[in-house]
């Protein structure tokens, strides 16, 4: 990279860094999440989620980001989230505990009931239950791996089996990878959802994940279409390596 298109990327960052900012003290629930060191998703606002949804199912919730911004934008949802990891998941419960719209659960999700070890990066949001990779470090520094934790897998239709969903009902995934097996976990309980929307990488970044294409074909081959995207990260030369799509019921 040049040292002008190097200049020239830190300037868009800032610029981004204080849009967002502007956009987190508009709100009450957001400015509380930014006392906590939580910053909810606004960037999301470039994506046209539906406003009355009434389920959000925030699979790989981290410190509860996402549902820190579905609470402000989708006011009648119930927020169903699942973080695997136990310092996130506390800092979650603990901005979350005065109100009864967020129900936090402990295990991850995938395709098979099970225990599995979490491959813990020394930053938190990046751990994933697939090793992570050497582009991952070598896109995002500090990435690496510090360590391992083990945790409980279950699926969502098992979770969701007894439970029927208000809809309209959003799925979102970001588990850094592990995007599949979370769908193949969740065959029925794809069909009472209205938008799924969920983070792919169109490069490995942890080991053996799907890619942006296979993970779009099976949402397409179980009544999705893609209707919106944003680009979340590009490498130095501008080739595209992870965003975030949203899918609606055709």
């Amino acid at each position: 990279m040049s040292s002008a298109s190097g200049v020239s990327g830190r300037i868009r960052e800032a610029a981004r860094k204080a849009r967002k900012l502007g956009a987190l003290s508009s709100q009450a629930e957001w400015r509380r999440g930014l006392r906590s060191a939580v910053a909810a998703t606004v960037e999301h606002d470039a994506l046209p989620l539906r406003r009355d949804t009434r389920t959000v199912l925030d699979v790989g919730a981290n410190r509860g980001q996402f549902a820190l911004y579905s609470l402000s934008r989708f006011p009648r949802a119930k927020i169903l989230a699942f973080e695997p990891l136990p310092d996130a998941r506390r800092d979650m419960v603990k901005l979350f505990g005065g109100t009864d719209r967020v129900e936090v659960s402990e295990f991850a999700l995938g395709d098979a009931e099970s225990e599995i070890d979490i491959h813990v990066s020394a930053r938190a949001d990046s751990s994933s239950l697939l090793p992570i990779g050497g582009l991952q470090v070598e896109m995002f520094p500090g990435t690496e791996e510090v360590g391992t934790i083990r945790a409980s897998v279950r699926t969502l239709d098992s979770v969701l089996a007894a439970r029927e969903l208000a809809r309209p009902a959003l799925l979102k995934i970001d588990v850094q990878g592990y995007e599949l097996p979370v769908l193949h976990g969740a065959e029925n309980t794809l069909r009472s959802l209205d938008q799924v929307l969920v983070e792919a990488s169109f490069v490995e970044l942890y080991e053996g994940q799907a890619l942006f294409p296979e993970v779009s074909q099976y949402l397409e081959g179980r009544g999705f279409r893609l209707i919106s995207g944003r680009i979340s990260t590009t490498d130095g030369s501008g080739r595209w390596l992870q965003g975030d799509f949203l899918y609606e019921r055709v």
